[in-house]
């Protein structure tokens, strides 16, 4: 979030152009480099307009953006993706790390089929989000469940010394949910356009399945005596 939209938590990142302008905690550096290229925030944009595609006529995207915001978002983007890979290779997790991230981002499905829904993947020209615009979030969904699923794989023999079938339940509720959801995204790159009361569905049917797998792990958590973060 931005300060504008959460001052309490918004990230510590302030953005100072060449020319002296200062965005203070902008939010995500994602989000402000593909709002600065594709036009959605005006406060980000050169609004000059240009046929960038070149199929004559001016549409989606078809606007400058403001070179000085583009190139402090890029820069900034770049420290901050250097400082984390450092911090993340000299990080040693231990289970609690693991268990934890788990049962936090497992069962956040229904807030990322919220932003798909509101994204113009599915609301169109009357979208007024900003970021998912050129790629759709259910590609985003689909690499944090594969990054899930690669945590639950280091933790998986644990799990299985405890309670075997538990183990096997969540392997596969994982599985199961990442197909569902690369099923949806591939219908999507097809061509299929779904419709808002689609979107709420798809996620209430994603968030009930996250639900119970986010519950198997924490019971096999509590078998393992493994605290659960805060």
């Amino acid at each position: 979030a931005s300060a504008a939209e959460d001052p309490a938590n918004a990230a510590p990142v302030t953005l100072t152009l060449a020319d002296g302008r200062v965005f203070d905690r902008p939010g995500n550096l994602f989000g402000v480099t593909e709002s600065t290229l594709w036009g959605t925030s005006p406060d980000y944009s050169s609004a000059v307009a240009a046929d960038l595609d070149d199929d004559g006529a001016l549409g989606f995207g078809d606007v400058l953006p403001d070179a000085l915001v583009l190139a402090a978002a890029a820069r900034a983007l770049d420290e901050q993706a250097r400082a984390l890979q450092t911090a993340a290779q000299a990080w040693q997790p231990n289970p609690s790390d693991a268990f934890t991230a788990l049962v936090v981002m497992v069962p956040t499905m229904s807030e990322y089929f919220a932003s798909w829904r509101d994204s113009r993947f599915v609301a169109g020209n009357a979208s007024t989000q900003r970021d998912f615009v050129v790629i759709s979030r259910l590609a985003d969904v689909q690499d944090i469940l594969s990054g899930l699923r690669v945590v639950y794989g280091q933790v998986q023999p644990m799990a299985q010394s405890v309670h075997a079938d538990q183990a096997a339940l969540i392997d596969s509720g994982l599985s199961d949910l990442l197909d569902f959801v690369a099923t949806i995204a591939t219908a999507e790159a097809e061509g299929r356009r779904y419709t808002p009361e689609e979107a709420d569905m798809l996620g209430a049917e994603a968030q009930n399945r996250a639900t119970a797998i986010t519950g198997q792990i924490s019971q096999v958590a509590a078998l393992l005596g493994i605290d659960i973060a805060d």
